[in-house]
């Protein structure tokens, strides 16, 4: 068996969209769907049994014969029962098809049905009306029927909702002998269902309110289930940003002026001009995604905000409250910022612990050099629950991950909540799980911070929900 699906988009009644998803299903393999509410963990599964307009893309291998574990089949089946009633000229209500009927439509292993009936406990159900079968007992029927058809692939979308602690064990061990010969793809919420034998995990992605990604596809190793418990961990956060120190409070901005205003920006140097004529405005909220080839003056246009570039002098600058060249001190305009770069986490090589490197923001240091206090510690703890390293908050930094790292940096860069976030290439590194958790950590900020956040990435196309704002710069002009 080889299932393929090619840039895939899949209209759900125009509800819901998946886009452009690209899987492959191979002999042998056993998968796992995961992701947050909403992501499209069952509507993935719903495709392979035909369900979905398909609008663009291919899908090919799927067998003739899939057996399906769901609520939308069981709500199908309901729905058949339904249209009875409404062909009943009659004012008289149905009592519906009895069970045993309905676990003979598409029987084609009539002993494994009656073995199944019995281990399962559904013998006393069998003359009852569907309609009449607990939520439990019409879990156990879809069940029955779906393994005696002698499907060739087995869906199933939270198979022991409903079911008794018993049945949930009788059921597990048998799927457990089954994934031998046939095999399966699961959708799960609980971590502590996850059967052993899984080879595979996709993680999906809602990118808005009803549009859903495949974002990445993962064997499940230890090292990788690790990293993706995290980033579940982190998804699934309550929206809840810590609070700061009271004794790291920033001096209150004019909230009806901008944090940002650059006003007719040129760069130049005796070679080329980097930039030419830049108008921008940041307001706060207004959170911006800054992309732009190599060389098209990202960096530089970060270091005029920063203060950090000679030029800034010389050009029309407003930040936070100054106009550049007033007799402010780079000290006043570093404090309204949280900045996060690939240079940051290249030179914080010190010998400290997580904890503490997210105490450092409240410093604007490398490390921690004096005794910090509990309220800085217990700040810091739960940044590291919202992160998913609670329990790592005495790990030396250097022998955490590199996306741990860069999630504790972003962290660090957030603990003083400051007004403009900036983060300049925060996934340059990473690998696909740990940029996702990045990406996650980011989209988390934007929709439940009070930090602006300032985003800064070489392709356009790599948006983050609750960015609206971009600004893109073309090598030797802007746009």
């Amino acid at each position: 068996m080889n299932i393929q699906l090619k840039s895939l988009t899949v209209n759900f009644d125009q509800r819901f969209w998946l886009r452009d998803i690209n899987w492959q299903i191979q002999s042998g393999q056993h998968w796992l769907l995961v992701g947050n509410n909403g992501a499209g963990k069952s509507a993935l599964a719903a495709v392979l049994c035909g369900e979905g307009q398909v609008e663009s893309g291919s899908i090919d291998g799927l067998p003739d014969r899939v057996g399906w574990i769901s609520s939308h089949a069981q709500a199908e089946l309901l729905a058949e029962e339904l249209k009875k009633d409404d062909a009943d000229i009659l004012d008289v209500i149905a009592e519906g098809t009895p069970a045993g009927e309905i676990l003979q439509r598409d029987c084609t292993d009539h002993a494994l049905k009656e073995q199944l009936v019995d281990t399962l406990g559904f013998r006393p159900l069998m003359q009852r009306a569907y309609r009449k079968l607990s939520s439990g007992e019409t879990r156990k029927l879809l069940i029955i029927r779906a393994l005696a058809s002698e499907p060739q692939l087995l869906i199933l979308d939270e198979p022991y909702a409903g079911l008794d602690q018993n049945s949930c064990t009788v059921l597990s061990q048998y799927l457990a002998e089954l994934a031998a010969t046939l095999p399966m793809v699961w959708v799960l919420n609980r971590q502590s269902e996850w059967p052993a034998f899984i080879t595979h995990i996709a993680y999906l992605h809602n990118v808005d309110l009803n549009k859903g990604e495949l974002t990445l596809t993962i064997e499940n190793t230890p090292a990788q289930r690790k990293e993706l418990e995290q980033l579940l961990t982190l998804e699934n956060q309550p929206p809840h940003i810590p609070p700061t120190d009271p004794n790291h409070l920033l001096p209150p901005l004019d909230a009806d002026k901008p944090l940002v205003r650059l006003r007719d920006i040129t760069i130049r140097y005796e070679e080329a001009t980097i930039l030419s004529g830049l108008d921008w405005t940041i307001e706060p909220g207004q959170h911006w995604q800054l992309s732009g080839a190599n060389g098209s003056g990202k960096t530089s246009l970060l270091a005029l905000i920063t203060g950090d570039h000679p030029q800034c002098y010389s050009n029309d600058i407003f930040v936070f409250g100054f106009q550049r060249g007033n007799g402010e001190s780079i000290w006043q305009v570093k404090q309204y910022i949280g900045y996060v770069s690939s240079a940051l986490h290249w030179d914080y090589r010190v010998a400290t612990s997580a904890r503490n490197v997210i105490i450092s923001g409240f410093y604007d240091s490398i490390g921690v050099y004096q005794h910090s206090s509990k309220s800085e510690q217990g700040i810091a703890d739960q940044w590291l629950e919202v992160l998913g390293l609670a329990t790592q908050g005495n790990t030396p930094f250097n022998q955490l991950s590199f996306g741990e790292q860069r999630m504790l940096l972003i962290a660090r860069a957030m603990v003083k909540h400051p007004p403009l976030l900036i983060l300049d290439e925060p996934c340059l590194g990473l690998d696909v799980v740990n940029r996702q958790k990045v990406l996650t950590l980011i989209e988390m900020l934007c929709k439940n911070s009070d930090s602006t956040v300032l985003y800064v990435s070489h392709s356009k196309e790599d948006h983050i929900a609750g960015i609206q704002h971009q600004l893109h710069l073309d090598t030797n002009q802007s746009t």
